[in-house]
């Protein structure tokens, strides 16, 4: 997907007959309208009638249709709040423009930091998500911008808002239109467009180097197009990267339960299961373009969850890459299952990562402990569980943090191999599945995202669609958060959940 393209300019030039139809205009809070407000009067005049105070315009903007057919949106910016609200009403001020399809939009803001957040959530509201129509939305082509900043300042912008569009395209597109196999097309040509590096370890190369947990899911497609895909990517110079970071994503293009079969009503929308996959690929691609220096490898575990008469069943026990044996209780846990070789095979690699980050919409526990407005994580220790909420904080992508606590560990043992993979009672399954998870680690600094947050309806923060993207520009904060910490520490015996 394109991004509208933006053109800057001084404040000082904004002028009340620019030709736009389509203006935003941003003012700091305050109990007064600024002197020097862009048609301050009929602003004054549409205030008494709605028995508003100005300040009020910090939670509600409002319209102003003038008699030349445009429409003007007046917002007051308030620093007092957290930065999920004032993306929120950024949202709220800029999709009363919007919701009209406009080719064009101006935006004014005097201060940089508000005028950066609302050109994002422009760039990511401007553009349509795939849909087959006979009629469809026209995207936003262009941005007028009057605000105090200079052209390197938006391309950090820009990143994060492809990378929210792309991992919102990629989950939104039809389960036939994104099958493992066209989805590793696209991951190869996006991989060749950036400059990543790709290896992909197919459904036969898997079975044979024994990735049984991976397999087990995979093996109900008669297609055999599942693959664990690994880009990688190297900054120039010897000394550019600082760290190395292993980004997985659980990529289920679809996701029917497999034996244990969902009923429709949970399985509409299965075709999201790959929004972890789609998050880890595009936190990737954004940190390339920002150039963090940073080493990255991206890990894919791309597959479908079918029920057919290859597909596996409640109590097989399999052998997972590691050696470690799997008592498999429900088949609608797959998630943990292809995650567990993928964060092997990540754990492995060489150079060793220095942070594990993995991303998955993995249980529907976590939404019924946080909704769909924050997504649940896990962290291997206490620093990075302080930078996860922070990032949280700073991005306006909130999370919570849940424990990774040992005693619930043993709800996991089996009787007829090394690890359950799930109970029936589903009690604290997001504990348990992150539990699971962290046995594959190889006791490496890890975080475990549970993308709750991945679809809220009506939207959530900068983003005005069910399908949030969220998770990019989290990650993102936390890497560049991240850079600034001393090494983490390995985790210990304490902290794995398992003896």
């Amino acid at each position: 997907m394109s991004l509208p393209r933006i053109a800057l300019h001084p404040v000082r030039d904004f002028s009340l007959t620019n030709d736009a139809r389509h203006v935003l205009v941003l003012v700091p809070r305050s109990a007064a309208l600024p002197a020097d407000l862009p048609w301050r009067a009929s602003w004054q005049a549409l205030l008494a009638r709605k028995e508003m105070k100005p300040v009020e315009l910090a939670k509600t903007p409002l319209p102003l249709d003038l008699a030349d057919g445009r429409r003007v949106v007046l917002a007051m910016h308030d620093v007092g709040m957290s930065r999920f609200e004032q993306l929120t009403q950024l949202r709220k001020a800029l999709m009363l423009l919007l919701d009209e399809a406009p080719k064009a939009l101006v935006i004014r803001a005097a201060d940089a930091d508000t005028a950066r957040d609302a050109a994002f959530v422009a760039l990511v509201n401007g553009v349509p998500l795939p849909a087959k129509k006979k009629k469809l939305a026209k995207p936003l082509a262009r941005i007028e911008l009057y605000a105090p900043l200079i052209a390197a300042d938006l391309a950090p912008i820009q990143a994060l808002a492809r990378g929210n569009l792309l991992a919102r395209e990629l989950t939104a597109m039809a389960p036939n239109a994104l099958t493992p196999a066209s989805y590793r097309k696209r991951i190869r040509a996006l991989a060749e467009e950036y400059g990543l590096r790709c290896k992909e370890y197919d459904f036969r190369q898997l079975k044979k180097m024994g990735a049984g947990a991976f397999c087990a899911v995979a093996q109900g497609s008669h297609h055999e197009d599942a693959a664990i895909v690994h880009l990688s990517w190297q900054p120039k110079g010897s000394g550019d990267a600082k760290k190395r970071v292993a980004l997985v994503g659980k990529g289920i293009c679809f996701d029917t339960g497999g034996h244990n079969l969902k009923p429709a009503r949970y399985m509409a929308g299965m075709h999201e299961d790959m929004n972890g996959s789609a998050v880890a690929l595009a936190l990737t691609l954004a940190a390339v373009e920002m150039r963090l220096p940073l080493a990255l490898d991206c890990w894919l575990a791309i597959a479908h969850n079918h029920i057919s008469s290859t597909a596996y069943h409640q109590n097989d026990i399999v052998t997972a890459l590691d050696g470690t044996t799997v008592e498999v209780v429900h088949t609608d846990a797959e998630g943990r299952m292809v995650l567990a070789d993928t964060l092997t095979l990540a754990s492995r690699e060489k150079p060793a990562p220095d942070l594990l980050l993995d991303f998955a919409t993995l249980t529907g526990s976590m939404h019924t402990a946080l909704g769909t407005r924050l997504s649940g994580v896990f962290a291997s220790e206490p620093r990075l569980a302080e930078l996860a909420l922070a990032a949280g904080e700073a991005s306006g992508e909130r999370v919570c943090l849940f424990p990774l606590a040992a005693d619930y560990a043993a709800a996991l043992e089996s009787k007829v191999a090394d690890i359950k993979q799930c109970t029936l009672e589903g009690e604290a399954d997001h504990i348990l599945a992150a539990l699971f998870l962290q046995r594959f680690t190889d006791q490496k600094c890890w975080l475990h995202v549970d993308l709750s947050a991945s679809n809220c309806s009506g939207g959530l923060g900068a983003v005005a669609t069910d399908i949030t993207g969220f998770g990019v520009a989290w990650g993102a904060t936390l890497l560049a958060q991240w850079l600034k910490m001393d090494k983490p520490q390995a985790t210990t015996g304490k902290h794995t959940g398992h003896d």
